[in-house]
């Protein structure tokens, strides 16, 4: 009987250390040459230095302190002093050939040099690591907590299992190690639907959980879209009450309360977004008057469709009560949401849903236009937002670029103003930034985590077909098609790791980049798959963000991050996090083998 990987893995993990190298050498005999050492840390630090291969072990007594204090902080050093203490994760294959110093780890000492810093955009994140052979100490340096968070992340990764009986048990960290780090873009996020899928809190706090894990800093929060509504505003209850799915699938402002403190805890930000005009088919239920086409078949035979998915409605421009609801929510969204970024959306605005609406109709019979108007509705409530709500208000690409509907420059002030590009990769980032604009890069052909996985639309007859038609035809259910995924094919991490987000800018555009967020839309994802279709995808798209993709000779660090990244893997299931595997675990029990080449 074969045996089986797990109980290869539960023997590495009872049996986790490897020997110390032993000092007893001959006089005359110089050591053996000592393999490089390898430091597991996802995303991986700007530069690490440690030429000693010695390993220090805590002390059952070790603490945390940081001066001076703040309330993030205090909860960070709760958090990752029972993570240390708690976690006795090893490696698959432990290193070897280390030597074990004798000083355990009594203390890691925090230094902020501006506590008061707050979350927000550009906030500096970078910090300094050392552990000092012989002094019974470690030290994280940084400008702001935000910093200091991200340090103890590290150093949480740097400690593991190991040591054996010389350790007392007790966790294991590199000693005589310095890193020196900060993160090359400073938007690294994940954008999750809520609105086709519902996600109890639990589940959005352990995905913050795990962005914490992998260095991301923002989460965007798509709570709503033309399927549901599931957030409770006060002045606007019924959109929740008629728009939701269930009562018990709605975030109440306590469910977002503790989201947005739970995230800032961990130094992430939370960006809300609630999609208009287009994708608002919600709110018919609440206020029918001022949605367009909603509750109607999305795909009407020999007409335009009304939507670019089922669930039909767009607010009316034209309807006065458009705006005191409009400004209803986003007044209560700026209650709950403290960031100085809020999303407008402003996505796929369909003209033939705005057309289904009589006053419309005679609107562009006058002589009006789709793009007024987007413009009407964009002048009435982006103002509100900017001025009112302090806030800077971040569109799709859509709104600047869209192919059918968009507004020209001189509505989208470019201080108060980040647009999101999602279509046609580099081609539309460079668009954007060319322009004057900061970018958020969310590549469908490279961001998308929902992408190839098949098509969810009952009804089509394009399944009845095993084979090409004829030649020319588009792909789809045979072999190599898209399989009814407008996006296929699937995003493997391999090739959200190779994307570069800058790739054909300029070193000027360059600075306009902010970063960058992996999506998750939900009509094919809920709780349940959660973990698996986030991660480790959005791991790979975390180091890219934090120290880029390429090693120190230029070339892209691919081969070495296989193995880096399936080590973490399993070290994100040790914690509760359900990531997919990328390899059967032999690869690394049997490193290189698993290579294409040697």
């Amino acid at each position: 009987m074969a045996a089986s990987p797990y109980l290869l893995l539960l023997l590495l993990l009872v049996h986790p250390a490897a020997a110390p190298a032993s000092s007893a050498l001959p006089p005359s005999q110089p050591p053996p040459p000592r393999p490089p050492q390898k430091v597991q840390v996802w995303p991986k630090p700007v530069t690490v230095s440690w030429p000693t291969a010695v390993y220090a072990p805590l002390a059952p007594s070790f603490s945390i302190r940081a001066s001076p204090s703040h309330p993030s902080l205090r909860h960070a050093i709760a958090y990752y002093s029972r993570l240390i203490r708690s976690e006795r994760y090893a490696p698959i294959v432990p290193p070897a050939n280390y030597t074990l110093s004798r000083v355990p780890i009594r203390l890691l000492a925090l230094s902020v040099a501006d506590p008061v810093v707050p979350l927000g955009p550009g906030v500096d994140e970078s910090y300094t690591l050392s552990v000092p052979p012989n002094t019974g100490s470690a030290d994280i340096s940084s400008a702001t907590i935000w910093g200091a968070i991200r340090g103890l992340e590290t150093f949480s990764q740097l400690s593991w299992a190991g040591g054996g009986p010389d350790s007392g048990g007790q966790p294991i960290v590199p000693c005589d190690i310095e890193i020196s780090d900060h993160p090359l873009f400073t938007h690294r996020g994940i954008l999750l639907d809520t609105a086709r899928n519902y996600y109890p809190v639990r589940d959005i706090l352990r995905t913050i959980r795990a962005m914490a894990f992998n260095k991301l800093n923002v989460f965007h929060w798509h709570i709503t879209d033309s399927q549901s509504f599931p957030l409770v505003l006060p002045s606007v209850p019924n959109l929740a009450n008629f728009g939701s799915y269930s009562p018990a699938m709605r975030y109440t402002d306590q469910d977002v309360r503790r989201v947005v403190r739970f995230a800032e805890a961990f130094g992430i930000r939370v960006i809300p977004e609630i999609d208009m005009p287009g994708h608002t088919g919600s709110w018919a239920g609440a206020y029918p008057e001022i949605v367009t086409c909603a509750d109607k078949f999305w795909a009407p035979a020999a007409k335009p469709a009304l939507a670019a998915e089922p669930g039909t409605g767009q607010l009316n421009p034209l309807n006065p009560k458009t705006y005191r609801v409009a400004q209803d929510v986003l007044r209560d969204l700026a209650a709950l949401f403290p960031d100085p970024y809020l999303h407008g959306g402003a996505d796929e605005v369909n003209t033939a849903c705005w057309e289904d609406d009589p006053v419309v109709r005679r609107f562009l019979a006058d002589g009006g236009s789709h793009d007024r108007l987007l413009e009407l509705f964009v002048n009435a409530t982006r103002p509100f937002l900017v001025h009112e709500l302090n806030r800077t208000v971040v569109y799709w690409e859509d709104v600047l670029l869209g192919p059918k509907v968009s507004v020209g420059q001189t509505v989208l002030p470019r201080d108060t103003t980040v647009l999101q590009t999602w279509n046609n990769g580099a081609e539309n980032t460079k668009r954007i930034v060319a322009a004057g604009y900061r970018a958020i890069v969310s590549s469908a052909s490279y961001y998308y985590l929902d992408c190839g996985h098949g098509g969810w639309v009952g009804n089509d007859s394009r399944y009845d077909v095993q084979d090409k038609e004829r030649e020319g035809t588009p792909l789809f259910n045979d072999p190599g098609g898209t399989g009814g995924s407008w996006c296929a094919p699937f995003k493997t991490w391999q090739r959200i790791y190779d994307y570069d987000i800058l790739h054909g800018l300029t070193e000027d555009e360059a600075t306009r980049v902010l970063g960058g967020e992996v999506a998750l839309w939900s009509e094919q994802s809920d709780a349940v798959v959660l973990d698996a279709r986030l991660w480790p995808r959005a791991a790979a798209a975390a180091e890219t963000l934090w120290s880029g993709n390429k090693g120190a000779n230029g070339r892209k660090r691919y081969a070495n991050a296989t193995a880096r990244l399936n080590e973490w893997r399993y070290r994100m299931v040790a914690r509760g996090i359900r990531a997919e595997p990328i390899q059967p675990l032999w690869c690394p029990l049997h490193p290189r083998m698993c290579h294409l080449s040697e």
